[in-house]
């Protein structure tokens, strides 16, 4: 898929979300990104002009949701929008991270679920399909009245570690809380490890405990999400008070907000890795993080969607050799 991608049925535009990311997907097929303009008036407003032919083609809209998160979504209805009435065929959305999907319930009284908002404006302004990666819950593809593929980072985590020898006996994966333990076990399968958890507990107060053996262990941390950074240092620090040899961690979507750095820096985990979705800036990058990309995997999938050909080989224990 290096080479050149000779069709002019399929053309990529990206947005400000994540264009580093955009650029590499569009290199995967040996192509360029398409013209668009996007630019903000005085009072915030959003105005986009494509500036190339879309009639009849399949466009893929590649942009990240991280921070300015509200931005970014109305960068993309418009888009949508735009696709629309220049008669795109198909406009399929790219969405390497999807914020809100944390809210996908109301857990207290009178509580919106975002997650299902931010579904219907993007079915309401004429997307045909949605592909992420690693949603919070998978449950969030129900909110979608359009198909919906939600491909998963630990083949690329799994690929990262065992490049490192990190599989077998001496090693354990954990997750950081209760509910991140399917994530644990499918990284654990690649490896061929044990799996712990951490309780952390509901207030963060609350001292937490390990559920699983990991004395004298090297363990791996696995989360979703990494926004603050408390969940995996306080982890982190539960594992080594239970005799945990050492401490790495990886998460699909680092967002790193503020004073994540410095915590990150300060905590007893050797190595974070993290992939490419959401785009920060450097000075916000803890020296203990290593990025991978996603871009290789997103594009295989990006193939598979515009040939018609089956999904299902990026969903299970693939050939790694996309990635």
């Amino acid at each position: 898929m290096d080479a050149k991608y000779e069709d002019e049925s399929l053309k990529f535009f990206s947005l400000n979300g994540n264009l580093p990311l955009a650029k590499k997907i569009a290199q995967v097929f040996g192509s360029k990104l398409g013209k668009c303009k996007i630019k903000s008036f005085s009072d915030g407003e959003i105005s986009i002009n494509i500036e190339e032919s879309v009639r009849g083609v399949d466009t893929f809209i590649i942009q990240a949701t991280n921070r300015p998160v509200n931005d970014y979504y109305m960068e993309l209805l418009i888009m949508i929008d735009a696709m629309k009435r220049a008669s795109a065929k198909t406009i399929n959305v790219v969405l390497p991270y999807y914020a809100y999907a944390r809210q996908d319930r109301t857990a207290n009284p009178h509580e919106p679920i975002t997650a299902k908002l931010i579904a219907n404006l993007i079915v309401e302004a004429g997307a045909t399909r949605v592909l992420t990666l690693d949603l919070h819950t998978v449950q969030v593809q129900g909110f979608f009245d359009i198909p919906v593929d939600n491909l998963f980072t630990m083949p690329l985590f799994a690929q990262y570690y065992r490049a490192q020898e990190m599989v077998g006996d001496d090693y354990v994966v954990v997750s950081p809380k209760n509910s991140g333990v399917q994530r644990a076990r499918s990284l654990a399968e690649y490896l061929d490890t044990t799996i712990a958890i951490v309780d952390q507990g509901e207030f963060e107060e609350d001292e937490g405990y390990v559920i699983g053996d990991v004395r004298n262990k090297n363990c791996i941390l696995v989360d979703d999400i990494l926004n603050s950074g408390q969940t995996l240092v306080k982890a982190s620090e539960l594992l080594k008070a239970n005799g945990a040899k050492k401490v790495d961690a990886c998460a699909s979507h680092a967002l790193l907000s503020d004073n994540a750095k410095e915590r990150l820096e300060q905590s007893a985990i050797v190595d974070i890795c993290v992939t490419d979705s959401c785009l920060t800036e450097e000075s916000r990058h803890p020296e203990n993080i290593t990025y991978i990309t996603s871009a290789k995997l997103l594009g295989e999938a990006v193939k598979r969607i515009h040939e018609n050909t089956p999904m299902s080989p990026l969903f299970n224990k693939v050939d790694k050799g996309f990635l």
